[in-house]
Order: C-alpha cells, then structure tokens, then sequence
C-alpha cells in the first residue's frame, strides 16, 4: 500500500514540475545553494552545477532542461554512434538529447518515464525539433521497463532509481534489456545516504524529493551486483547534503556508478 501511495505522490509531484516548471524538489542540484530552493538561479546554471556542459545545453530544447538531477551520467558513458541507448526517468528529456547527437541518425535513444505530463513535454520537443532517433516510452522502471530483452547498449539515469521502492527490481530490469555478450553497460547518477530511514518513519514529500529512499552506498551497490551486473565502479562522489541539514546527522551522497553485464 506505501509503494501505491509512494508513487502517486511521484507522479504528482514531476506532473506539476511538468506543467509548472517549479523544481523545487531536492532531486536537484538546489542544494549547494539552498536545499529546496533555486529560485535565484536558472535551470540551466542549476544543470552546469552537476556536470553539464553549458555550450551543450544550449544545443537542445530548452523546455527540457529542468534543473533536476544530482550528477552527469553522459560524461561517462562512451557513447558509440549507432548505439542504443535507454535513458530511465527520462524526465522532459534533457539527456535522451543530448544522446541524440552523440550516437548519430544510426543510433536510437528511447526515454522512459511514468508521469504523463513529462512525457507529453518531452513528445512535444521531438516533434518540433525534428529529432528522428528518439523515442518516449511510458514504463515503471521497477515493474517492467518497456523495451526487449538484451537489445541495449547502455542504459543512464540521473537521480531516479533512488524513486523506487525496489531498487533491485529496477537494475534487474536495467539488466534484463541490456546486451550481454557486448557487455551492455549501466551508468548511474543517483543518492544515497549514510542512514537508510525507517519504513515507518517514511515521510512521502522528502520520498519524492529523493531523499527518504536513498540507500546507503552498501546496499545501493549490492542491489547492483544482486541483479547481475558485474565490474561495478564508482565513478564520482561528492556530498550532496551534509549532516547539519538533518537532525539524526546522517548525509546524503551523490554518487555515479558505472557496471557492465558480464
């Protein structure tokens, strides 16, 4: 029942995120300002904050950039052209762009996202920017991820599979739709923390702000390697929220992890 209840409130609160443009929500870069509060930057100063290159933002519609995100998983990610790539969370598709032009009109790009309102803005910006190697698909990255079974060469994510309630379900997924004898690769931007909450202590806002259901580093990298992955590398890691933002002292970390399949 909290899982339900969990990810009707995620969908509300990227659904007004979507429609409104607020991005006041810890899934963001806020943090090395004010926690919560970007009201006095752009979204794109709020984007360059965590690894994106400003000449490439302003490569790609605007509308797309949200400000969200604790990392830039598309620094690491080796990009190949005619290579396929899955962006999960893909939000109003930041990333599925910029892939766009790395992987060239042989490759494929395919978002996926669970919140309507993200994925009409998203489906709007391709049509009228005429991109012809990308694709916006509705899924539940931790139920099923709607694409077949070992058909991708990487799969990226920025600040999202800490969203879920099962983040071994989700990398399972990632795993399942992965190249295996190419060695598919996963690279990760996302949160975890040095004290996991209490289910009971839950509270669903700061879940939604990707905070209440970060892992500890632990048991963020055991999900990976229990779902099959192998070779798993941590890339980057800075603290994203120190413990003077917390009563009980924990952190919150950003961190970037790269594994392959085999």
């Amino acid at each position: 029942m909290q899982k339900e209840i969990l990810k009707k409130e995620i969908k509300k609160n990227y659904g007004n995120i979507a429609l409104e443009g607020n991005t006041n929500s810890c899934c963001n870069p806020a943090q090395e300002v004010s926690c919560c509060d970007i009201n006095n930057i752009s979204k794109e100063q709020a984007s360059t904050i965590i690894g994106y290159n400003e000449t490439e933002l302003k490569s790609i519609p605007r509308e797309s950039i949200l400000g969200l995100g604790c990392g830039a998983p598309l620094q690491f990610a080796d990009l190949n052209k005619g290579e396929t790539l899955v962006d999960l969370g893909a939000g109003a598709g930041i990333d599925v762009f910029l892939s766009s032009k790395l992987i060239g009109d042989e490759g494929k790009v395919i978002g996926i996202d669970m919140t309507d309102e993200m994925l009409e803005k998203a489906r709007k910006a391709t049509i009228k920017n005429n991109y012809k190697n990308v694709e916006f698909r509705k899924g539940d990255i931790e139920e099923t991820i709607p694409v077949e079974d070992n058909s991708v060469d990487v799969v990226i994510s920025n600040c999202v599979i800490n969203l879920t309630s099962n983040k071994t379900n989700a990398f399972k997924e990632v795993y399942r739709i992965l190249k295996k004898e190419a060695k598919g690769r996963m690279i990760i931007s996302d949160l975890i923390t040095t004290k996991e909450i209490n289910k009971h202590n839950i509270n669903t806002n700061n879940w939604c702000n990707c905070i209440d259901g970060a892992l500890t580093k632990e048991n963020y990298l055991k999900s990976i390697k229990d779902a099959g992955f192998q070779n798993i590398e941590i890339l980057n890691e800075k603290i994203y929220m120190d413990e003077n933002n917390f009563s009980d002292g924990r952190k919150i970390v950003s961190i970037t992890v790269r594994a392959i399949t085999n």
